[in-house]
């Protein structure tokens, strides 16, 4: 196992399991001192809850990273979720380029879309921010709606893989280079994780549950980075973090009052012993 210090930029829902509140925990867990850069503060997530409070930290980015830089801190890696706005953007690409150890592994997840759209608060101008940043990056991991509004590719709900190739190689000619692409279904009762380092594309394909559930991409994201960490191969961190996610979905099937998330913390006993490949 290698040991790295990881800094993982993304907003702090207190409530609602995603973003950092998963980040630092499942990163932690794989071994790694996971260091925090929170892009805004919510009482809660947004999706469902009411009246929740919110304060955007993009002032303070620079200040933190300052100190940083005072202090000769740097990183073995850097992994990117949701950033608010086109500022946090540009201070996420400035630290890419500066705060990265050699050999830094730079892994940005665009999220700011899903099924065939945009997210209500970002418009085409975040999303060619976005796009840039991604070319900056290692590895991206967008999923298909992503995928299609970086390339211009039409978006389908239905689709094979000559599809989802042509998605692959309009990424590739923008300059991204390894590409994981989540949430790829090419049949009903089954979704999966296609990955594309250099010129061989595998697909790991799984159990698709018929519920969907809040942060499953943050946690996805962040156990995928883990494992890659750890010293796990590309496809073998995606099979980890998509078998994690779905345990932590099947441990969440049931409990109504739990609908805000998954609860993932029961069964993080699972993703230790597949990093340990028990």
């Amino acid at each position: 196992m290698s040991y790295n210090k990881v800094l993982t930029i993304q907003d702090i829902s207190c409530v609602g399991q995603c973003s950092l509140t998963v980040a630092l925990p499942i990163l932690s867990v794989c071994g790694q001192e996971t260091v925090i850069l929170p892009s805004a503060v919510l009482s809660t997530h947004t999706g469902g809850f009411k009246g929740n409070t919110f304060r955007d930290l993009t002032e303070d980015i620079p200040s933190i990273v300052r100190h940083w830089r005072n202090e000769a801190i740097l990183f073995d890696a850097i992994y990117t979720g949701y950033l608010g706005s086109i500022n946090q953007i540009a201070y996420v690409s400035e630290i890419l380029s500066t705060m990265g150890k050699n050999k830094c592994i730079k892994v940005v997840d665009p999220a700011m879309a899903d099924n065939g759209r945009l997210y209500s608060n970002f418009d085409s101008s975040y999303a060619e921010a976005m796009c840039e940043l991604c070319k900056s990056a290692d590895i991206i991991m967008p999923n298909i709606t992503e995928a299609c509004i970086m390339t211009g590719v039409e978006y389908k709900e239905q689709y094979d893989d000559d599809y989802i190739k042509s998605l692959i190689k309009e990424l590739k000619k923008t300059g991204m280079k390894t590409i994981v692409i989540t949430g790829v279904s090419y049949e009903k009762d089954s979704t999966g994780v296609i990955i594309a380092e250099n010129d061989e594309i595998s697909y790991y394909r799984h159990e698709k549950l018929p519920k969907s559930s809040h942060g499953t991409g943050d946690i996805f994201a962040s156990a995928f980075v883990g494992a890659h960490l750890y010293g796990k191969n590309l496809y073998d961190s995606a099979k980890i973090a998509a078998n994690f996610v779905l345990n932590a979905m099947k441990n969440t099937e049931g409990d109504s009052s739990h609908w805000y998330g998954v609860k993932f913390e029961p069964v993080l006993h699972t993703l230790i012993d597949s990093l340990s490949g028990r």
